[in-house]
């Protein structure tokens, strides 16, 4: 088992851990995303966000810490990976690629998301995780009108057909 195992666990989210994303959510982007305008929700109204569209539209998984503190989330619905935050202080710590690995397997045949163009720190953790840009957008098509890209992750498969 390795260390990260042991400290961190990932589990499905449920109904109860709304109050804990939201959380992460928030205090993700605003300590790590300080270029983003400020925020236009309240914390009530993430919370909402994270109960009616978050956990029924997405598989949501939580990350917690060993006292059981919800510390990230993933979110995938689709062929998307539409959220996967971490709180500032687990950084660096596996927790994100704990939270990536359960995404993958969930969708074996490959995985997209958008990060914005800013966001130096994820594009680098998810170009070490295999992820590759397939398209930039100027942020019309986020609510921050910040410019973002398109990564995917497609597994590397050597087209050899076996007898199996």
């Amino acid at each position: 088992m390795t260390d990260t195992a042991q400290k961190f666990a990932v589990r499905p989210a449920a109904p109860a851990d709304a109050a804990a994303i939201a959380h992460v959510h928030i205090t993700s982007r605003e300590v790590t995303m300080p270029y983003l305008p400020p925020r236009r929700r309240s914390d009530a109204e993430v919370v909402r966000w994270v109960r009616n569209v978050v956990l029924t539209e997405s598989t949501v998984w939580v990350a917690e810490d060993g006292s059981g503190a919800v510390v990230g989330y993933a979110a995938v619905a689709g062929e998307w990976l539409e959220h996967l935050y971490l709180l500032p202080e687990v950084r660096r710590q596996g927790v994100g690629t704990l939270l990536l690995e359960r995404a993958k397997r969930l969708r074996p045949a490959g995985l997209a998301l958008h990060v914005f163009q800013k966001n130096t720190g994820a594009r680098a953790f998810y170009a070490r995780h295999g992820f590759s840009v397939v398209d930039l957008n100027d942020g019309s098509r986020n609510m921050e009108n910040e410019p973002d890209m398109t990564l995917r992750w497609t597994p590397v498969t050597n087209g050899t057909p076996t007898d199996g």
